[in-house]
């Protein structure tokens, strides 16, 4: 009697569990796929390592009652959660599963994911979360509402703890997508889209036509509103992506970030760079270049390449030690600072120091982009974003003068007096007030508007190169402590491979507060 009864309940499990792990049913499954999009289970066996996935609360249920949802069944209340491991490291995961209930989220839906929140971070790892929802489930009127109040609380508290994701595969619209934005990083797949009001509550208000895409897809939040970190043309590129950028950082905020092994030479110099880089200050160049000599081969992996072009974030390592790097790009609007670029290093900064990933800056900046839509937008207060969070960041801050750091931008790039343990600059820079041009036009004022208007020109161009013999060099700044070492350019590599290994254990106290007053 009890082998019976025992086949019969396992029977009865076998069969709930399969009908559950296939969410909405076979044709909501082949809709989804005829959209290009992948299952939630499907995204699932991609992120993690084979055969690492454990899923907990796979038999969660709605508890409502209204608008017919008793009769309603939906799998997991529409959502998967667990954990898994990628490259052998554990990673929480929750995936809102479209085919069922187009993942909208009610009560028990986001129970779920604050349950996994809350259990990442007493195992210490991070959470993923891969979006693809309808947002708020209507029928539950306040559930939904109230849940993401849940979630929204646990992505800030645990916010700079452990490391947190977000990868938009579907829709995410409405409150829904204040979610993503309070995690670390966004991911977004071609098709996607994530905006606040859609286009049918934009066009009640303005009476005017938008599509999905014209108000929050890809290409919207990688090149105007600076919303997302990462683009992928679709669910494969992007989780892969996704376990990429997993590996540059620890699993929490206590641990280090890890070292991989590499076979290339942490010590070999790059002579090719006094080519690449132009002696003219004045002359651009591409940065790209510079970086791909530097870091080990096929490790940089930049965030935000299309917003604020002339400002490059992203990954690196040199000798497998990751970084963060940033740096100016004189091939685009000449590397000047502006409000979007000084928004992107803050929080880039910010980001890597919260799980102690060093920070490391190549230095080629004119200044701050002047101009009244600058002035008028704020660039005095977004500026003081990108100082705040250096002199903020007790992460190891490494900075490489290239060619030239001027007036205040150069602050903004982390100088010696803005806390940079290790400031290099090569033997063809300079750090100045300002530059030549405008300093000479200060300094020897007199001279030029004494000489007669026909020669006022060619004395305003001598007066510039004799400034300039004077002062654009890198010894000035060294003579006064700004400048740790005068380096050749082909010795970068090692210079900043060194610097990563001695302050790798830096340890650096801070007097007590609250928290700061950052300008926002």
């Amino acid at each position: 009697m009890a082998d019976t009864v025992m086949k019969e309940k396992l029977e009865e499990f076998r069969q709930r569990k399969a009908r559950n792990e296939l969410g909405g049913g076979l044709e909501k499954i082949e809709k989804q796929h005829q959209k290009g999009r992948l299952t939630a289970r499907e995204r699932i066996d991609l992120l993690f390592d084979p055969g690492t996935f454990q899923e907990i609360d796979l038999f969660v249920e709605h508890q409502c009652k209204d608008f017919g949802m008793e009769n309603k069944r939906v799998p997991g209340d529409g959502v998967i959660t667990g954990f898994g491991e990628v490259q052998g490291r554990t990673v929480a995961v929750y995936a809102q599963d479209f085919t069922s209930m187009g993942g909208t989220v009610g009560e028990w839906h986001g129970n779920k994911i604050c349950k996994l929140y809350d259990k990442a971070y007493t195992m210490g790892v991070p959470v993923v979360g891969l979006i693809d929802s309808g947002g708020v489930r209507a029928q539950e009127t306040l559930g939904g509402w109230i849940a993401y109040a849940k979630m929204f609380n646990r992505q800030v508290r645990y916010s700079g703890v452990m490391p947190q994701i977000s990868l938009i595969m579907g829709p995410c619209g409405g409150g829904a997508s204040y979610s993503p934005a309070l995690t670390d990083f966004i991911f977004m797949t071609g098709g996607s889209f994530m905006y606040i009001a859609g286009p049918a509550l934009t066009y009640s208000v303005s009476s005017r036509k938008y599509t999905e895409a014209e108000l929050g897809g890809p290409d919207v939040h990688a090149k105007v509103s600076g919303c997302c970190d990462f683009v992928s043309e679709d669910d494969n590129v992007c989780l892969e992506n996704c376990r990429r950028l997993l590996g540059y950082f620890p699993s929490n905020n206590k641990e280090k970030p890890p070292i991989v092994s590499i076979e290339e030479d942490p010590f070999r110099e790059s002579p090719e760079l006094e080519d690449i880089v132009p002696g003219d200050e004045r002359k651009p160049y591409d940065m790209y270049k510079v970086i791909d000599c530097i870091v080990d081969k096929d490790s940089f992996f930049e965030n935000k390449p299309d917003y604020a072009k002339q400002f490059i974030t992203g990954f690196a390592r040199i000798g497998g030690m990751p970084f963060g790097l940033l740096a100016n790009q004189p091939n685009y609007m000449a590397g000047a600072m502006t409000i979007d670029a000084s928004d992107k290093a803050a929080r880039f900064i910010r980001i890597c120091n919260s799980f102690d990933i060093p920070l490391v800056n190549l230095v080629d900046v004119p200044g701050y982009l002047p101009g009244i839509e600058q002035e008028q937008g704020g660039i005095i207060r977004h500026g003081a974003k990108m100082l705040y969070a250096y002199v903020e960041a007790t992460t190891t801050k490494i900075h490489v003068v290239i060619r030239k750091g001027f007036a205040g931008a150069s602050h903004g790039m982390c100088s010696k007096e803005m806390g940079a343990d290790m400031v290099y600059i090569w033997a063809c820079g300079a750090i100045l007030t300002m530059g030549p041009q405008g300093a000479s036009g200060i300094v020897y004022r007199k001279e030029i508007n004494n000489a007669p208007p026909e020669d006022r020109r060619k004395i305003t161009q001598e007066m510039e190169e004799e400034y300039r013999k004077i002062f654009y060099n890198p010894f000035k700044a060294a003579a006064v402590q700004q400048v740790d070492e005068i380096i050749e350019p082909k010795e970068t590599r090692k210079k900043i491979f060194n610097a990563l290994k001695y302050y790798r254990d830096k340890r650096e106290e801070r007097p007590w507060k609250r928290n700061g007053n950052m300008p926002v």
